[in-house]
């Protein structure tokens, strides 16, 4: 009989891997591309800001990048980054993780996806990593797009 203690960790493994699966599903069907931000933690260098990407469109991005804005607890903008998330293929999730130099994740309230300087790929406009943008959040930061 296994103790309790063993099963807990394969009963998180578990649950994560169903979240993801969800995500990458609901956007596979939806023709979306969807960016989450999933975690903002103190990093050595800053704040490392951690993002789930999932790719629904029927073509894979072979470079995808975003211009973000970071707002303050006072609806200030912070600072402005491009974030690279290299590529994207089609129905698939990624994780990208991003240190952000300088910046304390509890000064940041919001993000904004303000624009896509890069979205290419085969068949590809582009505009269309904007157009079929979808955000959410699973931590206490909202991000739009």
């Amino acid at each position: 009989m296994m103790k309790f203690d063993r099963l807990l960790p394969l009963a998180l493994l578990a649950l994560i891997s169903s979240g993801t699966a969800v995500l990458a599903q609901d956007a596979a069907t939806s023709g979306n591309l969807s960016i989450e931000i999933n975690d903002l933690a103190p990093s050595d260098k800053g704040c490392k800001l951690t993002f789930i990407a999932a790719n629904g469109l029927p073509q894979s991005l072979t470079k995808a990048s975003f211009e973000f804005v970071l707002f303050d607890q006072k609806g200030l903008v912070e600072r402005m980054a491009v974030l690279d998330f290299r590529d994207l293929p089609a129905g698939k999730t990624k994780v990208r993780q991003f240190d952000l130099p300088g910046t304390k994740c509890e000064a940041v309230k919001s993000l904004l996806i303000n624009d896509a300087p890069v979205c290419a790929g085969d068949g590809i406009a582009k505009d269309a990593c904007m157009k079929v943008l979808k955000t959410g959040s699973k931590s206490s930061v909202e991000l739009k797009g």
